[in-house]
């Protein structure tokens, strides 16, 4: 069971439980769970309502309800980026699903995570805050339990690599098109007027040999928004032969890479930073155009406004 502790400041003076816990990023229903606990919530180590009234130097103790479910295991090493009591943070390999699902139930990262949690005598659902495609590498962040789940949702900032079949008209700009699921229940997107819509950021970081690297900010969370951009404006990702891209040698998916997320602390509000390692097949690409690799491109920041970028196109075409 997961126990957070919160001193009670001189500003919270005579506030209710209910109203400090809600400053604080709790959910209603999560107060509701609490309630029926017998121990869900403690001031000064004794049982307390959320309509009780707090003094500053009190300790008020929230004890998150457990869970039984067991989710099934899976030993494939994937390495952890960041971890603490509330949230995980793991550099996903490619063929890899996050979740699983009809045709995949073992070897997927929830199933990664829950032997993890076996081996530390823990119980607990997998909450990914930011999910990749099976062949999409690099971060996926994880919140261990229901409060930070509230915390990080939307909160959860994250940069993408992608190697380019062509060059970009110019080296920073905003994709804006709107992008709709081909068929009712297909998994291929298009751009269509009468898509969601899609906002991509874009920054090129490298080119040589007819191949550019770029970074990527989403400003809105379509399904493979940044390879359906791409591919409609004649640029596809390397290996994405799912959306026109073309078959590269040592690279059997898209070149697409998470390489970095940040996000408050769950409970501090202080920023966390992980980053995640290029993989091998994507080095080795780069290797071969010619393009290296400089640690200070992931701290370029998302632009402030982005609509003052270029804009590569607005309207479908």
């Amino acid at each position: 069971m997961r126990a957070i502790r919160y001193p009670i400041p001189p500003a919270a003076e005579g506030w209710t439980v209910e109203r400090f816990l809600r400053e604080e990023g709790f959910s209603g229903r999560m107060l509701t769970a609490l309630r029926k606990l017998p121990l869900g919530l403690l001031l000064n180590g004794a049982h307390i309502r959320t309509v009780d009234l707090l003094s500053p130097g009190d300790l008020l103790e929230v004890n998150l309800p457990g869970e039984t479910k067991r989710m099934p295991t899976c030993s494939i090493p994937v390495p952890i980026l960041y971890e603490d009591e509330d949230v995980i943070v793991y550099n996903k390999p490619a063929g890899m699903p996050c979740h699983q699902s009809g045709g995949h139930i073992y070897g997927t990262l929830s199933s990664v995570y829950a032997a993890h949690c076996a081996k530390q005598g823990a119980i607990t659902s997998f909450r990914a805050i930011n999910r990749l495609d099976k062949d999409t590498t690099g971060a996926v962040t994880a919140a261990k339990n229901q409060f930070a789940a509230g915390k990080l949702w939307k909160a959860v900032k994250k940069r993408y690599f992608a190697l380019v079949e062509g060059s970009f008209p110019f080296p920073d700009g905003l994709i804006d098109l709107p992008i709709l699921r081909e068929e009712p229940l297909g998994m291929r997107r298009i751009v269509h007027p009468e898509g969601q819509t899609a906002r991509t950021e874009f920054h090129v970081l490298a080119a040589g040999g007819g191949v550019s690297l770029a970074g990527f900010v989403l400003h809105t969370g379509r399904t493979h928004q940044i390879r359906v951009h791409l591919s409609h404006l004649g640029l596809p990702l390397l290996g994405d032969t799912f959306y026109g891209g073309r078959e590269e040698p040592g690279l059997s998916r898209q070149a697409l890479h998470c390489g970095l997320v940040r996000f408050p602390h769950a409970i501090t509000g202080e920023e966390v930073l992980a980053a995640a390692p290029f993989p091998a097949d994507f080095l080795l690409v780069m290797e071969r155009y010619g393009l290296d690799w400089r640690e200070e491109w992931l701290e370029l920041p998302a632009a402030e406004n982005p609509g003052q970028l270029p804009l590569f196109l607005k309207r479908h075409t």
